[in-house]
Formats: C-alpha cells, structure tokens, sequence
C-alpha cells in the first residue's frame, strides 16, 4: 500500500495559565493512500488535535507528520475538513454551497458549475440542487457538505465526528453512503469518533486513545469485508474488545494492557 501519512513520535502542548499541558505524547501511526482509519477515545484525549495536525491547522511540538513523505507544513486542497457543524451558509443554494470551495482556484464558471453538480449527484441530491439549507434536513446538509469537499478532488478526507449530530437512521445512512464514495473516489479518510459502532462499521484500522495525556493505547485491524453486518457474531467481537479496553483504562488507571 502506498504511503499517505506517516506520524512519527509526535507531542503537542498547549497553555494552560501560567504552565503547559501536554494534550498529545509519542504518537506513532501511519495511514496508507485508500484506507479508512478511526481514531477513537473519550473526549479530551487530543483525537481532533490529532485531526487538526493531519490537516495542516496545527503543528507538532515534537515528532514529525508526513503526508506522501513530506512534512505537513499547512492545510491544502488535497487534505480536506469535514465537520460535525455543517458550516452552510444559509442565503446560497446548494450549489453555490458547493461551489464555494472551487471560486479561488481558477476555474471559469462553467467549470465550477459542472464540477459543483457532478458533486451533488454523488451524493445523491441531484434534485435539491436549487434548495436552500433550511429546505434540507440535517441528513440531507450533512451531503452538501460532503459534496463540497468531493467537489475540490481531494486525496484525503479528515472527518471530525461527522455524523454525530444525526440521528440514528440518517448516521447509519451516511456511513453507507461514505462508504460508496470512499470507493468509487479511491479516498483515504481519517475519522476521529468516539462511538465504538461507527468505527467498527467503517474503518479497516482503528487506532484506540487514551487521555492524560493523549496517546495511542492500541491499533485493531478489522478484517471483515465491508458492508459488514452489525448484528454479526464478528462485528459484536470487536466491539467487546474495544469495550472491554475502556473498561480496563478506567478500572486500573490506563496503564497498559493487551486483550
């Protein structure tokens, strides 16, 4: 598998007062171009400071981060952000939504334009193309938003718990449809989450945190092929595995332990 990301004995501080905090600590990991990784953990372990390095927005105090062997110096078209907030702006429709992210980079209007609808016919809402936000669902905005980023042709999709605003019907909707566009698009995405299902369902290589400070406390391979079935004996393995990892961070002090 070609290389996508590399992360190298990576620590990230950040003020706290007068002193420091230490949010991240000898992080080490890579992400191959195609994959799908989670990063998992309870909030404050650092998963979207993480994020925030592999997009550019923040810089290591220690370590290296690599994107196809070079050093991340600063966010780029080919790393995209996708938040949970859908961050639309309500007075355009849905396709100037989509087409916000292509008006500086030199396309004529007819490109922007033909770019922007193959976009919103990926994700399937090809006959809301005219609508404004507020004539959408949370769903149906969390789509324009995915068309947004798919409309510049990026390499990689960071997703920064995406679906967790949802409901449960229109998540697991979006994780199928995820799924499609992963493989149709050839994708690598990084998902920071903290539902244990979600990462299960989608990703080939969860990487599991733990806090205080943030560090990686075990990597999974998830060896089923996808779609997988949640209700499979498989997909219930590896969720008591994770669960049982929580478990046993918080009983004995997250020191380290193998399952």
């Amino acid at each position: 598998m070609k290389p996508g990301f590399r992360i190298e004995r990576v620590g990230k501080w950040f003020p706290n007062g007068k002193a420091s905090e230490k949010v991240l600590h000898d992080v080490t990991f890579d992400v191959g171009q195609g994959e799908i990784v989670a990063i998992l953990g309870p909030s404050g372990c650092g998963k979207s400071t993480l994020l925030n390095l592999l997009g550019g927005f923040e810089r290591p105090d220690e370590g290296l981060v690599l994107f196809e062997d070079q050093p991340v110096a600063g966010p780029t078209r080919e790393r995209v952000m996708i938040f949970q907030q859908y961050g639309l702006l309500p007075w355009r429709t849905v396709r100037k939504n989509v087409e916000l992210g292509l008006e500086k980079n030199g396309l004529s209007a007819e490109e922007r334009r033909r770019r922007a609808a193959e976009a919103i016919e990926l994700v399937g809402l090809a006959d809301r193309m005219d609508h404004f936000p507020h004539q959408l669902s949370g769903g149906m905005q969390q789509r324009v938003a995915l068309a947004r980023a798919l409309a510049v042709k990026p390499k990689v999709l960071l997703m920064d718990e995406p679906f967790g605003a949802l409901d449960t019907f229109n998540r697991y909707h979006l994780q199928n449809e995820l799924l499609r566009l992963q493989a149709s698009e050839k994708l690598t995405v990084v998902l920071v989450t903290h539902d244990i299902d979600e990462a299960v369902f989608l990703a080939d290589r969860i990487l599991v945190m733990m806090s205080n400070p943030g560090r990686i406390r075990r990597e999974i391979r998830i060896r089923d092929s996808k779609p997988r079935d949640r209700g499979s004996s498989h997909f219930q393995h590896y969720r008591k595995i994770i669960y049982e990892l929580f478990q046993l961070s918080g009983q004995e002090n997250q020191a380290e332990y193998s399952i």
